[in-house]
């Protein structure tokens, strides 16, 4: 009896190391695991800022665009729901006050303690807005930094500091995904800069708002847009004819439009020039297909590229 009382009791003493060694491993062993598991909430304003971390993040990440896609960036204005997003994200990224002059409000509306802000704009050398009317501040800089791939550079730093910051677990993944990230944009910026050297014409007019300011920077190309850097800032007439006649003077066979808003102006400077019109986006969002079918930002720069080519008429 004692030697069956002894057996049944040495069973019962295993079975319960054994469940607090199951216990144990769970609890202290998938710590690292979990974190794994649990997604860093990334909330972003524009397009390229969603796609710059989805591509670094990849599946440590659940990333959000505040922007609803086929709305036009400039006009965008955020609703009580927008708030809820950001305080229960853990990043916030924007590009800064110039244009998204409603973050500031919106992130001290969420009262979000823990939240991470990302102010993609930081380390980059911003350049001057184009003024076109009185309404326009002096003092405004063009908010369109993703448009020049060494901006993006430091925009993916910024981000990918911002992710090893909450999940420093994690840090050789963001790195490894950055660095390829970046090796991307390096490679169409050397496509865009071989595809440009030799082109009948540097000049790019375009029948919207003031956004490639720093495309054309970067590549050398003189930038004629019908508007200042709101899409607001509609053009006088005698702005049109003055565009109208340099057009015709420097015989300008292409004019750009640009996305998400109707061409108007581009088809007025088209009909009295007999120029044809390209789509030249700036990528700020994208419409709702483009968005379900996973349209990238480099994607639509190198749509962009074909269409400079043919507006430029490079060889």
């Amino acid at each position: 009896m004692l030697e069956i009382f002894m057996k049944k009791l040495l069973f019962i003493a295993s079975l319960i190391f054994l469940i607090a060694l199951v216990a144990w491993l769970f609890l202290k062993v998938p710590e690292k695991q979990q974190n794994n598991l649990k997604k860093i909430r990334v909330v972003t304003t524009l397009f390229p800022l969603y796609d710059f971390a989805k591509n670094i993040g990849q599946d440590k990440v659940e990333v959000s665009l505040l922007l609803p896609p086929g709305i036009e960036a400039h006009s965008f204005e955020p609703k009580p729901s927008d708030v809820k997003k950001i305080n229960e994200a853990d990043i916030f990224i924007f590009t800064g006050k110039f244009m998204e002059p409603w973050a500031e409000d919106l992130i001290k509306g969420a009262g979000n303690k823990n939240l991470q802000v990302i102010n993609a704009s930081e380390g980059i050398s911003m350049l001057q807005g184009k003024r076109h009317n009185e309404i326009e501040s002096e003092n405004y800089l063009d908010p369109h930094i993703w448009l020049d791939f060494n901006n993006d550079k430091i925009i993916i730093a910024s981000i990918l500091k911002g992710l090893i910051e909450k999940d420093s677990v994690n840090i050789d993944y963001y790195q490894k995904r950055a660095l390829e990230y970046e090796n991307k944009i390096s490679q169409l910026d050397i496509k865009y800069r071989i595809a440009l050297k030799e082109c009948k014409t540097k000049e790019v007019v375009y029948g919207g708002h003031y956004a490639f300011g720093y495309l054309a920077n970067h590549h050398n190309l003189t930038y004629l847009a019908a508007q200042g850097i709101s899409p607001d800032s509609e053009p006088t007439a005698k702005d049109l004819v003055q565009l109208i006649e340099q057009i015709k003077n420097n015989d300008i066979k292409y004019i750009f439009y640009e996305e998400l808003t109707t061409p108007e102006i581009a088809e007025t400077l088209i009909n009295e020039t007999g120029a044809r019109m390209l789509l030249l986006n700036a990528a700020h969002n994208i419409t709702k297909a483009d968005f379900e079918n996973n349209v990238s930002f480099l994607d639509i720069m190198e749509e962009n590229l074909v269409n400079l080519k043919i507006g430029l008429q490079c060889n």
